[in-house]
């Protein structure tokens, strides 16, 4: 997930230093105003992570959950250090995943489109060293790891609020009709939610309901940015299609490696695993 509010670090003053001297405001570019997330914090937080995959899926799910989380979110912090959000820091949250946070805002809608696109697209990059393992060593366990990290990226693209998704097709909606962005993303959100729930992934689901409740009780959910113009908005319903295709495709390529049955069966196994078939 990537996260376009600015941060904000509050200022503290010194103690007993007597009356505090003007000093000159240097530029906001100059100041770390996203320090970032504390190194214990962030092990304890990618620990508790790992250990709740290793527990549920097994060792490898937990190895592909963390090496695609973090290349995912790396993806969204050099989209937004490229594109002037910058610095931009990325947060592990326990047991859920993790956000990337820039120092500012995005300034449109348009960077805001390919800062929440550049997670999915670049973290399918983490899915190379598990076909490699797998070509290397024959063990077939190396393709469940690159099929969960096309997962990961694939579920990201999802637009329910507050996933990647929401913000890549939400402002292309928008430009269509407002209602037509509240419509979809709340609707396909509490879809995401009960999917959630009747798979068991209720952490999940907590975290993606209070996304919905976030967003049904925002007053302006449009940024206060430029707008897509049609040609954007073409532009980003394309890449959005284009890099849920990429996830889906190579997902559905370490599925038929591992069945060694080919597509059809990659379908019914992933469909079966993600509960959307019996």
């Amino acid at each position: 997930m990537s996260d376009t509010r600015p941060g904000h670090v509050g200022p503290w003053g010194a103690v007993g230093d007597g009356p505090p001297r003007p000093t000159p405001v240097r530029p906001r570019a100059d100041r770390d105003e996203n320090p970032g997330q504390g190194m214990v914090w962030a092990l304890v937080s990618t620990a508790l992570l790992a250990g709740l995959l290793w527990w549920l899926m097994g060792w490898v799910y937990a190895l592909a959950g963390i090496v695609g989380l973090l290349v995912h979110e790396y993806g969204h912090v050099l989209a937004m250090n490229r594109l002037g959000m910058g610095p931009a820091r990325i947060y592990i949250i326990p047991f859920l995943g993790g956000a990337a946070r820039g120092a500012r805002g995005a300034a449109s809608e348009w960077i805001g489109v390919l800062v929440s696109l550049a997670g999915p697209a670049f973290g399918l990059i983490a899915a190379i060293p598990f076909f490699a393992v797998w070509a290397a060593t024959g063990d077939p366990v190396w393709l469940q790891g690159a099929w969960f990290v096309a997962i990961i990226n694939l579920l990201n693209l999802a637009p329910a609020p507050p996933l990647d998704g929401s913000k890549a097709l939400g402002p292309v909606l928008a430009r269509v009709h407002p209602l037509l962005e509240k419509a979809a993303l709340l609707g396909i959100g509490a879809l995401v939610v009960f999917w959630g729930l009747q798979n068991g992934a209720y952490i999940l689901a907590v975290f993606l309901a209070l996304g919905v409740i976030s967003h049904l009780r925002r007053g302006a959910w449009r940024p206060d940015t430029a707008p897509l113009s049609w040609t954007q908005a073409g532009a980003s319903l394309g890449m959005f299609l284009a890099t849920g295709a990429a996830c889906a495709a190579v997902g559905l390529t370490a599925m038929a490696l591992y069945t060694g049955d080919g597509l059809g069966a990659a379908l019914s196994t992933s469909g079966r695993f993600l509960g959307l078939a019996s």
